[in-house]
């Protein structure tokens, strides 16, 4: 989740045949989800923007490699629950808090890796609508508006002021 800002329930959807490890990219186009006399099923995304394919750091494919070589070719799920079928995110948040332990901790949850990823993208200057793209909203506002943080206001908006009564002054 944190190489690439994909939801939970998308995170646990993700299979072996989504995977290109010479591509080095993951398509996301499914989510876990939980239904009636059904129990849990890969359904699409809510929307088409949620369907993507994301580029990989070199960290992940090698993770990932490694998880291939171990599952010997399963077309199952990437993150597969003890008998190699989908996992209930919800069973997996439970798992997360358990991991983390102390209330000193609390505060790491699943949205937190989502949260981070978003963050690295917005210090590295990536557009709005890449992060958009990244994260699978339709709109970059969205984005902006829950995941990018406010910052200190560039020097270069006072050079510019400054530049422009400079200018006046001569």
């Amino acid at each position: 989740m944190l190489a690439t800002g994909v939801r939970i329930g998308e995170a646990l959807a993700v299979c072996w045949p989504d995977l290109d490890l010479t591509a080095g990219t993951i398509a996301v186009n499914f989510t876990v989800a939980r239904r009636k006399r059904k129990g849990l099923i890969r359904k699409s995304t809510k929307t088409i923007a949620g369907e993507r394919t994301l580029p990989l750091p070199s960290w992940a494919v090698d993770m990932l490699r490694r998880r291939y070589y171990l599952a010997e070719g399963e077309e199952g799920p990437i993150f597969p629950d003890s008998i190699g079928g989908l996992r209930d995110p919800s069973n997996t948040l439970r798992d997360l808090r358990n991991a983390r332990g102390s209330e000193g901790f609390a505060w790491v949850t699943s949205h937190v890796f989502r949260k981070t990823a978003a963050t690295i993208l917005d210090e590295a200057r990536l557009t709005p609508r890449l992060v958009a793209d990244q994260l699978g909203h339709s709109r970059p506002s969205l984005t902006q508006d829950v995941y990018m943080a406010r910052k200190t206001v560039s020097r270069d908006a006072a050079t510019a002021l400054e530049a422009a009564f400079a200018k006046e002054s001569h």
